[in-house]
């Protein structure tokens, strides 16, 4: 492993030379300063009470544990980053098959966590060969893995039930972590990771203000069309102005580009919510877990990335490439 290498993997030397990592860092930190002011204004206004404001400071909480939580792998090395996601993605799992109740299939179960374990070592070697096939090969082994109980009866919805957890939780995150492999690695994560949370965060407040029509009754009902426009246009512009800094110099600089990402990343973004969401009226329940006072389960707050992930990835590396000139299979020496 060269020196070039161990620093992108273990290094926090060069966390902030890129200047969008150091703004939006900076930018988050003011922010979670200025919101206990923001609370308290409110409160002694009257405009937040009782079962509100403590709602809203549960929220505020949590923020303060999960900004450090998401921040802190990216800035340490693109190892941490790889394997945080990985971690992120069993957890997600594990409120998946409790949910729909695939925990009880023992060795379906254990085929999609060694599937997600092996993506996870996989992106961190930087083999995208093996990445690539991991998929494929999983799958086949979830339906030949569901045969061994000799049980026709429900075996369609057994090897459906633990395809879909591996596809969403082991290859859509692995997309995610996959970015860990650029060198650049650190804003383009940013860019990803701050635009889909505000993406949600547009799309409540335009639907607050313009929002009247409902985009999906039967499937969010809170969700408006209005919403759902807002956060197009907020989101798109965010990433068009965050991507012209992060890609600077390359293809995807130029504005039609950013402006096609910015667009695919709000829609996606919300049709991953909505998946959630009617995964959950499906199963007749309102939260996938309650990891995160206030947000429910790490599902619950980490949806609308699934879906964003491999988009992303392909949509980069279509244009710009993702790990480029950096060592291929880091630690099994291909």
């Amino acid at each position: 492993m060269n020196s070039a290498t161990r620093e992108r993997l273990f290094g926090f030397h060069h966390a902030f030379d890129h200047p969008v990592t150091l703004a939006v860092t900076i930018g988050l930190a003011a922010i979670l300063l200025v919101v206990p002011l923001v609370l308290f204004v409110l409160a002694r206004l009257g405009r937040i009470e009782g079962a509100q404001r403590q709602e809203l400071w549960r929220r505020y909480y949590s923020w303060l544990v999960m900004v450090p939580l998401l921040l802190g792998p990216i800035l340490a090395g693109a190892a941490w980053t790889i394997l945080g996601i990985g971690v992120l993605s069993l957890f997600c799992y594990r409120e998946y098959a409790r949910a729909t109740g695939l925990f009880r299939e023992k060795l379906i179960s254990l085929v999609v966590v060694i599937g997600i374990v092996a993506v996870t070592l996989t992106v961190l070697d930087h083999w995208y060969g093996l990445f690539v096939a991991l998929t494929p090969y999983t799958v086949g082994l979830i339906a030949c893995a569901a045969l061994l109980r000799d049980e026709p009866q429900g075996y369609i919805q057994r090897v459906a039930l633990g395809i879909l957890g591996f596809v969403l939780f082991g290859s859509c995150f692995g997309h995610l972590a996959y970015l860990a492999n650029d060198a650049s690695y650190r804003p383009c994560l940013v860019l990803v990771l701050v635009s889909v949370e505000l993406n949600d965060v547009f799309a409540f407040l335009s639907g607050k203000t313009l929002g009247k029509r409902k985009l999906a009754p039967k499937t969010s009902p809170n969700k408006t069309l209005g919403g759902a426009l807002g956060a197009l246009v907020l989101t798109t512009l965010l990433v068009a102005g965050l991507g012209h800094y992060v890609f600077q110099g390359t293809a995807l600089a130029r504005p039609e580009h950013l402006f096609v990402l910015g667009v695919l990343i709000s829609l996606v973004g919300q049709f991953g919510d909505l998946m959630l969401s009617a995964i959950k009226r499906d199963l007749g329940i309102k939260d996938m877990g309650m990891t995160i006072p206030g947000h429910g389960g790490l599902l619950d707050r980490f949806d609308s990335i699934i879906l964003v992930s491999p988009l992303v990835f392909h949509y980069i590396n279509y244009f710009v490439g993702v790990g480029l000139g950096q060592t291929p299979r880091i630690f099994s020496g291909g």
